[in-house]
């Protein structure tokens, strides 16, 4: 097993000792029990308020549910929300310097104040190389909107197909079996799939799978991937392994029982291995994950830890594919953002500008007592391993 890229400070002595277990072949998968909490590092960035940018604020307006998408020029970047907690008019805002500036909210087709909900955007290629923006928009049916100019101009939302879902799309992947080839993954709790959904109880939550072979125009009736009413799966964020061969899905853990958990494909999201917990440092809603350029990971999550002193706040983890893949803690959390009420945060967007440079946008209740509004945070791994090594042990910065 190769060795952890990050390196090992004495800020991190609680996490030398399960990484000494894991270099000698006792990784954390093979414990019996995972932890509910965690034992890594903590840096805090909610007060440096110059790493913040306000992409949309109205008072006594919710604004909610972000999600991002970069264009090629690695500077342009575009997000969709709505106004309200999910259901409610899509908005949109296009910055073209790389998240510092942001345009305004833009005009869009007429049908899409008629979202149910929270939308999200995708960037998918052709097998002719046609590029095309699409943007979804859930519960039932699920409605795509498709622009052909980068954003530009935009079509009205159509129905995909005679199906739903909760958060569609949660997640978007091309996948290896042809060009234009993609996989899409979403959840359902029975309310949503079909036009006269069955009460079930008790409540059971399906992850589904649906391929598109055009590059996104159109999709495959959906296919269950997995079903259960003991744990409560739902919102899957999808991370490939560095190597290219593996897709691994994190899953938010609804029922608020157990950690969240995560599922592997080895075959391009043909089959998928049966869900496992994953290390409580990973526990919390809405993973969004993306690579810096040393191959790290970066993932921005809801924190639902079950013992941690971020809960409910804004917060992203730092590790590697190879930590989530055999169930380790990982380097180093951070808390992005403090949540000023429960845990009504953090549906992110995570880009990667050419510089190295995460831009992590989201909502939530960042000023006590107020309406719930879009802020992103902007930072890079090398700057966030500088605060980790000048922690004094138990402590965060």
């Amino acid at each position: 097993m190769r060795p952890p890229k990050y390196p090992v400070t004495m800020a991190t002595s609680i996490t030398q000792l399960s990484l000494i277990l894991t270099l000698a072949g006792l990784s954390a998968c093979a414990q019996t029990k995972l932890s509910r909490g965690y034992s890594i590092p903590i840096i805090d960035l909610a007060g440096e308020t110059n790493r913040q940018v306000i992409v949309d604020r109205e008072p006594a307006q919710y604004l909610g549910h972000p999600t991002t998408v970069l264009l090629e020029d690695g500077k342009t970047m575009l997000c969709v929300y709505p106004k309200g907690h999910g259901r409610g008019p899509v908005m949109y805002q296009r910055s073209t310097d790389g998240g510092l500036t942001w345009s305004g909210r833009l005009a869009v087709p007429e049908n899409w104040a008629t979202s149910k909900e929270t939308p999200t955007i995708h960037r998918v290629l052709d097998a002719e190389g046609k590029k095309r923006l699409i943007m979804w928009s859930g519960l039932y049916p699920a409605r795509l909107a498709v622009s052909q100019d980068d954003g530009a101009t935009w079509s009205p939302l159509e129905p995909a197909g005679d199906w739903g879902g909760i958060v569609v799309m949660s997640c978007l992947e091309p996948i290896r079996t042809g060009k234009g080839h993609y996989i899409a993954l979403f959840h359902d709790d029975g309310r949503f799939f079909t036009a006269k959904p069955e009460a079930r109880q008790p409540v059971v939550f399906t992850l589904y799978k649906t391929f598109s072979r055009d590059g996104g125009l159109t999709w495959s009736f959906p296919e269950a991937v997995y079903s259960s009413s003991d744990v409560h799966l739902c919102e899957p964020g999808l991370i490939r392994s560095p190597d290219g061969r593996k897709l691994a899905a994190l899953l938010r853990e609804n029922s608020r029982r157990k950690n969240s958990h995560v599922i592997l494909s080895t075959d391009e999201g043909k089959t998928w291995s049966q869900p496992r917990e994953l290390a409580g440092a990973l526990t919390g809603d809405r993973h969004t994950g993306k690579y810096a350029p040393d191959g790290r990971l970066f993932i921005s999550f809801r924190d639902l830890t079950h013992e941690s002193a971020t809960k409910g706040d804004w917060v992203g983890w730092v590790g590697t594919f190879e930590d989530i893949e055999h169930g380790r803690e990982g380097q180093y959390r951070v808390r992005l953002m403090d949540n000023t009420k429960g845990a009504d945060c953090a549906y992110p967007g995570v880009e990667v500008l050419p510089d190295g440079t995460f831009v992590t946008t989201t909502y939530g209740h960042w000023t006590e007592g107020e309406a719930p509004y879009i802020s992103s945070v902007r930072f890079r791994l090398d700057e966030l391993d500088r605060k980790v090594q000048s922690l004094k042990p138990g402590s965060a910065h």
